[in-house]
Formats: C-alpha cells, structure tokens, sequence
C-alpha cells in the first residue's frame, strides 16, 4: 500500500460521518433541519463532520412484482423514502454551505454514478454489501476515499475487500461495525478495533456504533484503541415522528463531539514517538531526584570514583540547585574545594564535564531547590 500518501489518509483522521437515519423519511424539509441542526453542533465542537446521504436508484432497486408490497418493512420503506435528484441536490448544497463534507452510501451501481454528479469526496460500503462486487467494483472505478463497515463480513470477506483496493491505490478506511440497530453495551466488541489495526495496519480503522445508553464511553474507549473516524445516525425531534432509539439527537452528537475532545487530550495524540517532556514534568520529577552530601570532611583534590563516593558521600533529598544528584557518575574528577560533612556536593566543588560543559553546568544549576 505504499502508493497511498499520507495525504490521501488525511481525509479519514479524525473524521465523524453522521448519517440521516431513514433517508430523514423522504422529507426534503427534514433533511435540510436534521443538516442543518447537526452542521451547527458540529462546527460548534470543532470537529471535522461529513453528513451523509442514502442512494438508491427505486425504480431499479426494487423488483417490478414487489413494488407497492407493503408487507416487507424494508421494501416499504425504500418506497417511502424516495427522493429526486434535485432533492439531493439541494442537500448537498446545504451540507457544503454549512462547512461539512458530502458523503453517500450508494446501494447500486447507478446511485454510484450519482455521486459522482455530487462530486462526493468520500464514498462508503455498507456492511451488507461486503460482497457485493459488482457495486464494489463499480465504487472502486471512481478512485474515491472509501470507507467500508465490516458488519457481520468474514475475515476472507474483510481480506479480498483490502487487497482490492490496495491494488488500485485507492484509500480505504475500515469501520468495525456490529449491526445490531439498537446494540446494547454487551454487544459492541471493542476489542475488535485491535484486531482490525493489527491485520490492517496501513488503514485508519473507524467505529460505525449504534449502542444507545451513552454518548461518551465508546468514543473514549474507541479512540484509546486508535479508532480515528466514528459513525452514527442522525435525527431530530420533529414534527411528532418518532426518533429510532440508534439515532442521535443534535445534544447527544454535542456530548459524542466533547469527549472526543477529552480524549485526544488525555492520549496526548502522540503515538509513534517519545512524547515532550514539559518543563512541570521535569521540575516536579527534579524536586524528587536525590542530591549527593558529603559523609565527612575533605580536603581539596580528592579524587572520585564509585567505591570512595558510596564510602565518601550518602543521597537524600531534598535536591538543591547547582547540587549533583545520584544522575551523575563521578569517576575521576577530582574535588576543587574542600567540603564538610552533611555539606551538599555541587558543581562548583569539582572539575570534569558537568562543571566545564555550559550546557551541563547550566542544567544542574536551574533544576531543584
């Protein structure tokens, strides 16, 4: 996967995807409330935020003898759902407007097509089309950032998903999904996050939950674990229609968004590096180090070396300024002026490195007391 630059991974670090639950019931007027209501949470929360839409072409989606039939939910609710392209368009102009990306989950080929007319920088897999290579094939040919939730896909499904799209160069972010709508706390496996990083490990891996209890615990674990994009359901209270309980409400999102916040601060958001010591560190930890004092008296040139210093001097605290502390090995440098016992030792009492070296000598008499 080397072709794929930093950069072409950048669009997925860090990236929440809220999605319009139900197709917002096929009412245009929601549609725009729900964007606009969460675009506003969102960019309040300083987050980076795609909003995203449901593509399906009806009219070829549905089989001609099952069109109308009411008994199957999901038929039904395609049916109910069903939005024209100016529809969408006016959606995607108000998500651009509103500062967030455009984002769609196409669920045929020609809804691909459709994103491509939207010019959407991002397209996604559902989990129930982990097998679907026609459409897969068909996203894969648009060269656009993909993310794909991994649902109930088998690990071979999972595999010849990857190498697919490593072989064309194309981004691919993998969401752990489990798809259960609403899923309790007991059913989110976390831990499927670590599995995910280790096996693909050149790909952000993301969290598409739909647990209902909390706002907050998935997201600090999540990140913890190096999720870095995360999906939910969108919805308002509007018009009297009842909210799924999988979805989020705009003050759930603002909940979702603030412990985000809290957990980059905590992780420190340095993972492949030593972290900076701050300069409170330091000073804290150099106020516990030990200084080195003299046991008895002695008399200038007296010459260190680790058996005379255990005999010659004893450490305790506290550590004074310009005083040597257990962190320095003395061998060979010899003493300069005489010292008394209980005196402490410091950088004035010897010659060598720590006292000729300014940046050494600089160090030892700006730490401690």
């Amino acid at each position: 996967m080397s072709g794929i630059s930093n950069k072409d991974r950048e669009i997925f670090e860090n990236l929440f995807v809220l999605e319009l639950a139900n197709n917002h019931w096929g009412k245009l007027d929601r549609g725009l409330k729900i964007i606009m209501d969460h675009g506003t949470v969102a960019r309040y929360n300083n987050v980076k935020a795609a909003i995203k839409l449901q593509f399906r072409d009806v009219d070829e989606f549905i089989h001609p003898e099952f069109k109308g039939d009411t008994a199957l939910r999901y038929i039904k609710k395609t049916e109910d759902t069903k939005l024209s392209k100016d529809d969408f368009s006016r959606m995607v102009e108000k998500i651009r407007s509103i500062g967030c990306i455009p984002m769609a989950t196409p669920f045929d080929e020609a809804s691909v097509d459709l994103c491509i007319d939207f010019d959407m920088p991002i397209i996604k897999i559902a989990s129930s089309d982990m097998n679907d290579w026609m459409l897969i094939e068909k996203i894969a040919s648009t060269r656009r950032p993909t993310i794909a939730s991994t649902g109930g896909a088998s690990e071979k499904d999972l595999d010849d998903l990857v190498k697919f799209f490593e072989r064309r160069n194309i981004p691919l972010a993998i969401n752990h999904c489990v798809s259960l709508y609403p899923s309790e706390d007991d059913e989110l496996c976390l831990d499927q996050i670590d599995y995910l990083r280790q096996r693909y490990p050149n790909h952000v891996v993301g969290l598409s939950t739909h647990e209902y209890h909390d706002w907050s615990s998935s997201m600090l674990i999540s990140y913890g674990k190096g999720a870095r994009t995360w999906e939910r359901h969108i919805d308002i209270e509007y018009e009297g229609v009842p909210v799924s309980s999988y979805c989020s409400l705009p003050e759930q999102c603002d909940t979702w968004f603030k412990a985000f916040h809290k957990a980059r601060e905590m992780c420190g958001g340095v993972g492949k590096s030593r972290r900076i010591i701050t300069r409170k560190e330091t000073e804290y930890l150099d106020a516990l180090v030990r200084g080195a004092y003299a046991r008895k008296d002695l008399e200038p040139g007296y010459v260190f070396s680790k058996e005379a210093f255990e005999r010659d001097f004893y450490l305790a605290i506290p550590l004074h300024k310009g005083q040597l502390s257990c962190r320095e090995v003395m061998n060979g440098e010899k003493l300069l002026q005489p010292i008394k016992a209980n005196e402490r030792l410091t950088i004035d009492h010897i010659d060598g490195p720590y006292s000729e070296t300014s940046t050494l000598k600089n160090l030892i008499q700006n730490r401690g007391l």
